[in-house]
């Protein structure tokens, strides 16, 4: 017994102290060698394991050799995918093939450390075609036009999956709801290099939507879910109506999200019943901004926000601010609050009815301005991309420049049209924004001012080149932006316009480098006029870098006259760059401009802090 013991002992020490190879990773190396074929050489290496599993899972020698044989069936399948069905895949490992009884034997006395160079090679072979294209005989027409294949095209294996995928979304398109296209069954013809295809197809019936049932809802009204869905019974069945419809109701600020899901079978009419699934969003919301720049200081802002009011998702924004807090186109610290009522599909969808109040001061070198304005504007929208508007609204001011102050009523019609393509509020990369303002204007003023009617006009519009659409691979990461405004007043003269009506650039919404409000005529103190003629220019490159950062690169020009028409007076010119840092909600930025030409008391350089892009 003692002796068995100790033989025992004796050989778990010698087990012990020995190096056991097979349990450790061993270190390899893979080249597949190029067939000629660029895509069928990527799909072998996203395909194999040996390459996929190199680094993230290491294993022995045995398991080394079982991946690459399980490779060979991989490699084969890649092979079989492309239309090559008689070709062949070698693998060697260390130089030997799989199948040599020394192999393991061989890895096993590898040194450590070495990797051992794995060679793959595809032998494509003849390329295979198809030979028969078989569809049931009462296939409908618009399925037979969108299966596009034909003997004699190459046998992959993905074309004759797409052309599936291609009739069922045609059958779908055209009101088969219940179409369903089955996998295709090939059968290989090994003497003539060609496959033979054939599909089953199942189309059923054009149908219509049947009765559409609302459910999720809490707090918003069905009546107006129904109001605002693009969908109604008996209209044919048709995918792309039904996705629009639901990101249609989606974009309402009360709803989180929308589902859309038909019924697996048809009613006792013929038609098929269809559910709307609502999430709704959180009902209140508080949001927090800041921003700065070296002319007009910090501000901070806060915004209170119910979504769905009444039950007919009505917004209600109570927002309140702290502005000019410092910068040297202002003299004090103001203030901004907000109520905005809006009620969404009012009358008719696509229509909005909002009411607005606010309360301002602000402390400005231009004028120093405390005002009520009230004010109501009806907004349609045309098309995805095109909305228009009309308004009325009154203000009534006080207004001091130059040590002289004067009381405003001042009542207006603005009327405009808006444009975006772009459709992304902080990083557009593509598409055009657009609008157009008309306002007429009756002012009435206190004391030796007079009273006066005119009319201000602004256009403006911006547009955004990919420039990476050039070079593969970097789309979105290289924009050109360029932007234009011109502005004019009509009706009557400089001073005769309240002082906040005229027109003024300057400042991180126009001409960057200079001062807020400071382009344009001045006093003989150096504080700006404003104007009745107003042009703008901006041009800026923004180039991303890895995954968070940017820097944008830019020049500005713009002038202000007192003629009543744009490009007339003293045109200045500022140019800068700064740093972009992208988050989810959008970069942040952080630019840095300097005056080009020059003008009294003009500040060296301006510095702007913000949410978005500059325009």
């Amino acid at each position: 017994m003692l002796a068995r013991t100790v033989a025992a002992l004796a050989v778990a020490a010698a087990l012990w102290g020995a190096p056991v190879r097979a349990a450790d990773p061993l270190a390899y190396e893979v080249a597949i060698a190029p067939t000629g074929d660029a895509a069928l050489d990527q799909a072998a290496h996203d395909t194999s394991s040996l390459v996929t599993l190199r680094e993230g899972a290491p294993v022995g020698p045995f398991g080394l050799i079982g991946r690459a044989r399980g490779d060979l069936d991989r490699l084969h399948t890649v092979l079989n995918s492309f239309g090559y069905y008689d070709g062949s895949v070698g693998i060697t490992v260390a130089g030997k093939p799989l199948d040599d009884p020394g192999l393991a034997d061989a890895l096993e006395a590898d040194p450590e450390g070495t990797p051992v160079k794995v060679a793959v090679t595809l032998t494509p072979g003849q390329l295979f075609h198809l030979r028969h294209v078989a569809l049931p005989p009462d296939v409908p027409e618009v399925a037979r036009a969108a299966l596009q294949l034909a003997p004699g095209d190459p046998a992959r294996a993905a074309a004759v999956l797409a052309a599936g995928d291609r009739m069922r979304t045609a059958l779908l398109n055209d009101g088969y709801a219940l179409a369903k296209v089955g996998e295709p069954a090939a059968t290989l013809v090994p003497a003539e290099d060609a496959l033979d295809v054939s599909f089953t197809v199942q189309s059923g019936p054009r149908v219509d939507l049947g009765p559409i049932s609302i459910s999720g809802e809490t707090r918003l009204n069905e009546t107006y879910i129904r109001r605002r869905l693009l969908l109604a019974q008996g209209q044919r069945f048709d995918p792309v109506a039904i996705e629009k419809a639901r990101q249609d109701l989606a974009a309402v600020p009360a709803v989180a999200s929308v589902r859309i899901r038909p019924a697996d079978t048809l009613d006792a009419a013929g038609q098929l019943p269809m559910n709307v699934e609502v999430a709704e969003r959180k009902l209140r919301v508080v949001d927090f901004g800041a921003a700065y720049s070296t002319d007009l200081g910090g501000s901070v802002s806060a915004t209170w926000t119910n979504r769905n009011l009444f039950g007919n998702a009505e917004v209600l924004a109570l927002g309140i601010a702290a502005t000019e807090l410092g910068g040297t186109a202002a003299t004090q610290p103001g203030y901004n609050a907000t109520a905005v009522l809006t009620l969404p599909d009012w009358w008719q969808r696509a229509q909005s009815l909002s009411f607005n109040l606010q309360a301002v001061r602000e402390y400005l070198q231009a004028y120093d301005r405390t005002a009520a304005i009230a004010g109501v504007t009806l907004a349609r929208k045309l098309t995805d991309d095109l909305k228009v508007s009309v308004g009325l609204q009154y203000e009534q001011a006080y207004i001091l420049q130059e040590d002289v102050g004067r009381s405003y009523s001042l009542l207006q019609v603005p009327i405009g049209a808006q444009y975006d393509s772009t459709h992304d509020l902080f990083n557009p990369q593509h598409g055009v924004r657009a609008a157009i303002t008309v306002t007429p204007s009756e002012s009435l003023a206190s004391g030796s001012g007079s009273n006066s009617f005119f009319t201000i006009a602004q256009a403006s519009a911006s547009t955004y080149l990919d420039v990476g659409n050039w070079v593969a691979g970097t789309q979105g990461r290289s924009i050109l932006a360029v932007r234009g405004l011109v502005g004019s007043v009509n009706g009557a003269s400089q001073f005769e316009i309240p002082p906040d009506q005229r027109f003024y650039a300057g400042g991180g919404g126009s001409v960057r480098g200079f001062r807020y409000q400071s382009v344009g005529p001045q006093f003989p103190d150096g504080k700006p006029q404003g104007g009745t003629g107003v042009d703008v220019g901006s041009v800026e490159f923004r180039q991303r870098f890895g995954e968070s950062w940017g820097a944008v690169a830019f020049v500005d020009a713009g002038q202000v006259g007192t003629t009543g028409v744009p490009f007339n007076g003293n045109a200045s010119v500022g140019a800068g760059a700064g740093v972009r840092y992208y988050t989810a909600i959008g970069p942040i930025r952080a630019d840095v401009a300097v005056p080009l030409t020059h003008q009294p008391k003009e500040d060296a350089f301006e510095l702007y802090l913000g949410l978005g892009q500059s325009f």
